[in-house]
């Protein structure tokens, strides 16, 4: 198998570009790495495209590998043929490999293994073939009675021979896979109710849909209440037409005159095939589902990790709660914690004069910016007393809602308890809520990304595949940002390239007994960064007022030299680039011609571009382009909205049916894709992502289901 021929094919790239990315990354490179760093050699591929090339490269390897496992298995037995090699070679997927091997593959006991054992397979022979009566068969099968094998009449003589028949047809590669494709061509998914007591699963009550074109989030929704007991769940086929497709397979023109062999066939299809292959086409329309709702996840969780940071503000964080009081955290602006306490405003202590005495006294002593207050539990209670409490504060302070989830995942791991040993695990989950505000990159990488919950049904999937795609796009992010080498944890440290959890420990501890990175060599004396890890990561790490301005750039240490010779050629210094006076250098590139410039000092172009946008904006960070929160004083609810109002919202989740939109009313409304614009879309994430600012009216209020209909057709008409 031409594995790369395969993949230039199906990714429509040029050879050379297949060949270079397929080198780097046998090489023990990093998809970040290749992705900024090795342009040259991939054209410019950006790090989604060489995660799904690299995904399918691994997939065609496990098939080639597979496919020499099934070759010697089926040789040892001494039964490979021409016919077999031949198959096994133009396999293109797992699937078809398995189907190959299925006949050989060591079974438990089945009714076909034991008829053989009895002798029948002669006899199993005779049926398959179409010149011998039935009668005949009927005659012969009188010979095999042996009430010692447990065979007493010619009627289980023949039922063991027939067992023999169906299996064989069973195990019949090509006659599994068009079968296969008549349930994915013709198939229904259907689903009816177990129960009569309603449920979210109401509308699968009486569920019909086509195989081909059933949507992923219906897929999962049915996985779920089938799961939950509330559906029973099976695919329709015409039965008649399978039928006929194997009747016209085994030459059976006439079912009365082969009457045995008829049998073996509806008890091959009912018994074997059907169960099988409907099982396989559930596992087949999961695993899409599933791949579907990952890239809804993926770039839901993608938006929120570059969500700007709120820089130089002293924030305090409220973790709602209503029994045991709202944990409440001041940290200044490094993230320091400054001050905990506990109030408690909402039921069933209601002490609001007393919680709002503390709060203003918490706001004057440290000079607090912006509130941040999460989401979950009795975060409406707390909007609305904090709304009110800022009217007797002469401070301009703001509030901001943040999203909780995994606040909690934090503050009862091994690293909040690290970080925090002698705080409670709520306090923890307080300092959490407000550091998320700070830098949400920072804080949210310090949790499983399962849990960010941003995506749906996130519980109901494969959860390796689903923390492998996660944590892709978590290193990603990491490393399109970069990191403060002289502040980052270890946490976020991890997921720069190159860099295990035993590396970023280590560097964090160097940096402990040093006291600060003056600059990038230094990493060579951290403990186990050997120099693949350094190249791997140097480029990802920022040291702010080190040694060399390079050091604050995306500028790799390999170009530095280059960058140099580009910075003398335009007439510039370090200390221009320090002080951001290089205004002029587009003009100056666009003079020299940057393709003159890139052979001059011999670099390739898209780096030499990558060099010239850090020089003209060191220590940038790419998530100051982006909207920040929108900051709050006061508070709305469910019952002042009218159809027709319009408001701004904050996008909280993206889902494959639309978009949910926090409009300030505590439950969030849902702009279904059908509204989401004055076109048809396709994909909501075509419209919106995660932390979008947009422009809603509302059409419908449900207050009793809580439910909002939210639309965004029409608004600048």
């Amino acid at each position: 198998m031409d594995i790369r021929s395969i993949l230039q094919k199906e990714f429509k790239l040029r050879t050379v570009q297949i060949n270079n990315v397929l080198e780097l990354i046998d090489a023990g490179n990093t998809i970040p790495f290749i992705a900024r760093y090795r342009k040259e050699m991939t054209g410019s591929l950006d790090d989604q495209v060489l995660r799904e090339l690299n995904e399918r490269y691994s997939y065609l390897k496990n098939l080639e590998t597979r496919k020499q496992d099934v070759y010697r298995l089926i040789e040892e037995q001494g039964k490979m043929t021409d016919e077999i090699s031949q198959t096994i070679t133009a396999a293109i997927t797992l699937q078809e490999i398995e189907d190959i091997y299925r006949p050989y593959r060591q079974k438990r006991r089945t009714r076909a293994i034991i008829a053989k054992e009895k002798g029948l397979e002669p006899l199993a022979a005779l049926i398959l073939l179409d010149s011998v009566p039935d009668d005949i068969i009927e005659n012969k099968a009188a010979d095999y009675i042996d009430p010692e094998k447990d065979l007493n009449s010619v009627d289980d003589v023949l039922q063991g021979a027939r067992d023999i028949v169906a299996e064989d047809i069973s195990d019949n590669a090509s006659i599994r896979k068009e079968i296969r494709n008549i349930f994915h061509d013709q198939g229904i998914v259907e689903s009816k109710g177990k129960k009569e007591e309603d449920s979210v699963y109401r509308l699968y009550y009486d569920f019909k849909e086509p195989v081909k074109s059933i949507v992923s989030h219906r897929i999962l929704a049915i996985n779920r209440g089938e799961k939950e007991d509330f559906l029973k769940v099976d695919i329709s086929v015409p039965e008649e037409k399978i039928h006929s497709f194997l009747f016209d397979s085994y030459n059976v023109t006439n079912t009365n005159k082969r009457k045995h062999m008829v049998a073996a066939i509806i008890d091959a299809y009912k018994r074997l095939i059907q169960p099988s292959v409907e099982r396989e086409i559930r596992n087949e329309l999961t695993e899409k589902a599933e791949e579907q709702a990952m890239v809804v996840f993926r770039e839901n969780l993608r938006q929120l990790l570059m969500q700007p940071p709120v820089q130089n503000r002293v924030v305090l964080g409220i973790d709602p709660a209503y029994r045991t009081g709202c944990k409440v955290c001041v940290v200044d602006e490094t993230g320091k914690v400054l001050a905990t306490t506990v109030i408690y405003p909402t039921p069933p202590q209601s002490k609001v004069q007393e919680a709002k005495a503390v709060l203003i006294a918490l706001i004057d002593k440290f000079n607090v910016d912006i509130i941040s207050i999460g989401n979950g539990t009795a975060s409406r209670e707390t909007e609305i007393f904090v709304a009110d409490m800022l009217k007797e504060v002469k401070k301009d302070v703001s509030y901001v809602l943040v999203n909780e989830a995994g606040a909690s995942v934090y503050s009862a791991s091994k690293l909040g308890a690290e970080e925090f040993p002698d705080f409670d695990v709520s306090l923890r989950s307080a300092v959490s809520i407000a550091r998320r505000l700070q830098d949400p990159l920072a804080e949210l990488v310090k949790i499983d990304p399962r849990s960010i919950g941003v995506g749906q049904y996130q519980h109901d999937m494969n959860q390796k595949r689903l923390s492998e795609t996660l944590g892709g796009v978590v290193e990603d992010v990491v490393n399109k940002v970069g990191v403060d080498l002289n502040t980052a944890s270890a946490s976020l440290l991890s997921y720069v390239s190159g860099v295990n959890k035993s590396i970023a420990t280590n560097i964090v501890a160097y940096r402990e007994s040093i006291g600060r990175f003056k600059n990038r060599k230094e990493l060579m004396k951290v403990p186990k960064l050997g120099p693949k890890a350094f190249e791997q990561c140097a480029g990802f790490l920022r040291i702010r007022a080190g040694n060399n301005v390079l050091d604050n750039t995306a500028v790799h240490p390999e170009s530095y030299e280059a960058c140099e010779m580009l910075l003398n050629k335009l007439g510039y210094t370090q200390d221009d680039v320090m002080n951001n006076n290089l205004s002029m250098i587009d003009l100056l590139v666009k003079k020299f011609n940057i393709q003159t410039l890139a052979e001059q000092i011999n670099i390739g172009e898209p780096t030499l571009r990558d060099i010239i946008d850090e020089l003209k904006k060191p220590g940038r960070d790419p998530r100051e382009e982006l909207p920040p929160p929108m900051l709050k004083r006061d508070v709305l609810e469910i019952t002042d909205l009218k159809p027709g109002m319009v408001l701004t919202g904050t996008v909280r989740n993206v889902a494959d049916f639309g978009a949910f939109v926090d409009i300030g009313v505590h439950q969030d409304g849902l702009v279904h894709i059908s509204q989401l614009a004055d076109r048809f879309v396709k994909n909501p994430l075509e419209v919106v992502s995660v932390g979008d600012i947009v422009t809603v009216k509302v059409l419908e209020i449900e207050p009793d289901r809580k439910r909002i209909s939210l639309t965004m057709r029409g608004i600048n008409a």
